[in-house]
């Protein structure tokens, strides 16, 4: 791999590896690192420069972080790391939904998307076709991690490591701590104002969506992804694993990323 560089912006670490003028800006979720991104920065770093963080308060800095500060904390980033020329955002999990509403919020400067696993969460097109059974299994994992922020220290670590071991998630136990939760005392308890000012997903620029399709509900509607899949520029792509698509079928999802982005170069 290239050699990666680091840049520090608004007390945010940036790390760059790759080359190209084409900046791929990459926002993970929960309870993952700038590290979730390893495989996929080795297959797209020889055709652009790709950027990744790890979100603030997930492993250092405030204890939470709002909508606002973090849409305004991405801008910051975006205009030092490609002040030029809009970047791509790749996205997953609250990646997403921070991801999203800064690309409303900035046209200007995001070219395309990448997004993975999670589309409209907030439409009431998925609140409908969530069953009972759905609504209770999100409310349950969700209100035990933002409670288990809550009560930080090391009984909500061991909480949250609990919910990940059984949610399989793919990061090391190790890396998971309490403080990885806010984004979910932000949905249930309205921490740091919330989600209130997240607007309904409508995005003005070309999105590439990957979602896994082996898991026991999805995170976006099938109204969503139809609408995605007809609108032109915009591509629609269901893999065979759960939630965690890059790890889980990395060779397969930097392959549709690759013909997606530059027409399999």
């Amino acid at each position: 791999m290239n050699q990666e560089r680091c840049i520090t912006i608004n007390g945010t670490e940036v790390w760059l590896q790759g080359q190209g003028d084409e900046v791929i800006l990459m926002l993970h979720g929960w309870p993952d690192t700038r590290a979730l991104w390893d495989g996929t920065v080795a297959a797209l770093q020889d055709s652009a420069t790709c950027a990744r963080l790890t979100l603030p308060g997930f492993e250092s800095g405030p204890s939470a972080t709002s909508l606002e500060d973090m849409c305004q904390l991405l801008r910051q980033i975006v205009d030092r790391i490609s002040p030029e020329r809009p970047v791509t955002l790749m996205l997953h999990d609250w990646g997403c939904i921070f991801g999203y509403d800064f690309a409303m919020r900035h046209p200007d400067r995001v070219a395309r998307l990448v997004a993975v696993d999670v589309g409209d969460h907030n439409s009431s097109a998925l609140l409908r076709e969530w069953g009972l059974k759905e609504k209770l299994s999100v409310m349950g994992y969700q209100v035990w991690l933002a409670l288990a922020w809550q009560i930080g220290g090391s009984l909500g670590t061991r909480m949250t490591r609990a919910m990940a071991r059984w949610l399989r998630c793919p990061t090391e136990p190790e890396r998971i701590t309490h403080k990885m939760n806010y984004p979910y005392a932000m949905q249930w308890f309205g921490t740091v104002g919330g989600f209130k000012g997240a607007a309904q997903i409508k995005l003005p620029m070309p999105l590439l969506f990957v979602y896994g399709e082996r898991k026991p509900f999805m995170f976006h509607s099938s109204k969503w992804l139809e609408k995605v899949a007809a609108t032109p520029g915009c591509v629609v792509q269901g893999l065979p694993c759960g939630h965690w698509v890059m790890v889980s079928r990395p060779e397969a999802f930097h392959a549709r990323v690759r013909e997606w982005l530059w027409g399999g170069a």
